[in-house]
């Protein structure tokens, strides 16, 4: 996967120039500048889709398994409408404004915290609408320069440490949602969180989908196939149809691979529109329903910071001091995916770490976030097709780009200096042992900031990673203060 940033010198020793773009799409997107190609982009968004579509089956079943205070449930079909626009439009906004290869869709964990957390202590309108404050907050503090401030204040081996263990995170992720590994219940009384399988050991039809399609895609990388880990989507997906055809599986999960009856739905819109943006204040109070904004402020931007500078390392769009070049922007619709996601109801919505699964087919640009949105538009009409690629044969591409990640990034931290080395190695090891990206992020700047207070070396730790720190030691402090 080629990139200018990486280009060798020419024979003067002066950087090469940079390819001219063949056409108007070119230049805006800069797809030769950056080392690309059209078709890159194309498979890049495609890829991005594939490996995010279970988001349209899994927010409505979050969201629509809880209740609110009067016992409201959220309508699945309304949800999975909100779902699908909200994704569409963040992602084409991230496309054509940010130029990254960047997707977004309903964030996991911040959609537990709203069913879970807000919307059993007050209505649903009221527990939409702190979401929507909080999208609110966040581009105030992108309007202000502190969320630049706050990124640019980690160090580059601390960086390097978080998209490791952003690596690590959705190679777990792809494991557990495969049925690779499963959680143990609780009723074993073991110490052990994880296990082979179901039961102990590999088993079943689905599991052999996403085997199959792990040793494909890792195959077709190392041949340097182009499209690699799409075609291992599209070919498992067959696979997974015929054998579903004509063998017994008890279940694939979330999504069986069948061929619709009728591939066409008709949207329902009608959770947008539906906020209360001071309500839930009413119902809690004041102090409560500010902890409940931060609650749902702190994981939208830590995670979403995370995935932004993971994938702007992977798509190598970093400058030569480790800064990614127009974050603002990036930043900014963030911030509007947020208060978007509160508008439709379909809870915040974030920049996805399955964005890696694009970048790892090439995607350098914004054009590989416009296919990939304009994918949920259509799915808007035609989510019975978009929800038929089971996650056994998308997740074998998370467990590929987080490898890739880890093998790009491990090599770049200064393991001899324990004040980074220590941070970055709890930021990798944290966020899939605690299954968040924000406890990573969090433990490993706590960690920094003491290191390096206790080495004698505080002058050189920024400020805003002092602040940041404070704000994540109060964070977890919560519980044992009575604030949650």
């Amino acid at each position: 996967m080629p990139s200018s940033a990486t280009a060798p010198a020419d024979a003067d020793g002066q950087p090469p120039t940079p390819p001219q773009p063949t056409g108007g799409l070119d230049r805006y997107f800069r797809i030769s500048e950056r080392g690309s190609t059209v078709a890159r982009e194309v498979r890049g968004g495609l890829a991005t889709f594939f490996a995010m579509a279970y988001i349209v089956v899994l927010n409505p079943i979050i969201l629509g398994s809880a209740k609110d205070m009067y016992g409201h449930q959220l309508d699945g079909g309304q949800l999975v409408t909100a779902t699908v626009l909200t994704a569409a439009f963040s992602t084409l906004l991230m496309g054509v404004i940010g130029n990254v290869p960047i997707a977004l869709a309903a964030g996991l964990g911040v959609n537990t915290v709203v069913a879970l957390q807000l919307a059993p202590r007050m209505s649903w309108p009221d527990a939409m609408g702190m979401v929507v404050l909080a999208g609110v907050v966040v581009m105030l503090l992108v309007a202000t320069g502190l969320r630049e401030r706050v990124m640019n204040a980690v160090p580059s081996g601390l960086r390097k440490g978080i998209a490791i263990g952003i690596g690590l995170f959705i190679m777990l992720i792809g494991l557990v949602d495969s049925g690779f590994v499963s959680r143990m219940p609780d009723a074993v009384q073991t110490t052990v969180p994880l296990r082979l399988g179901v039961d102990g050991h590999l088993d079943g039809w689905p599991v052999l989908v996403f085997a199959l399609g792990a040793l494909l895609t890792l195959a077709l990388l190392i041949r340097k196939v182009p499209g690699a880990i799409l075609i291992s989507i599209v070919v498992m997906t067959a696979l997974a149809m015929v054998i579903d055809a004509v063998a017994d599986v008890p279940s694939w999960g979330l999504t069986t691979p069948q061929w619709p009856g009728n591939p066409v739905a008709s949207p329902d819109f009608g959770l947008v529109g539906q906020v209360s943006l001071f309500g839930g204040f009413g119902k809690v109070g004041l102090l409560t329903g500010c902890l409940f904004v931060f609650t749902v402020l702190l994981s939208c931007f830590f995670d979403a910071m995370g995935t932004i500078l993971g994938v702007g390392d992977e798509a190598e769009l970093m400058d030569a001091k480790g800064n990614f070049p127009g974050i603002n922007k990036v930043l900014l619709i963030d911030g509007v995916a947020v208060a978007s996601g509160g508008a439709t109801s379909s809870s915040a919505t974030t920049c996805f770490v399955e964005s890696t699964a694009g970048v790892g087919e090439g995607a350098r640009t914004g054009l590989a976030s416009v296919v990939t949105g304009a994918l949920f538009s259509v799915a808007l009409f035609l989510t019975p097709l978009a929800t038929m690629v089971p996650s056994q044969a998308a997740t074998p591409a998370l467990l590929a780009v987080g490898f890739l990640i880890l093998a790009g990034s491990i090599r770049d931290i200064d393991w001899s200096d324990f004040t980074i080395a220590v941070p970055a190695f709890l930021a990798m090891v944290m966020m899939p042992f605690t299954y968040s990206i924000t406890n990573g992020i969090g433990i490993g700047f706590i960690a920094f900031s003491v290191l390096r207070l206790a080495a004698g070396r505080g002058r050189e730790v920024p400020a805003a990673m002092y602040a940041v720190s404070a704000v994540f030691v109060f964070y977890y402090a919560m519980p044992a203060l009575g604030l949650t």
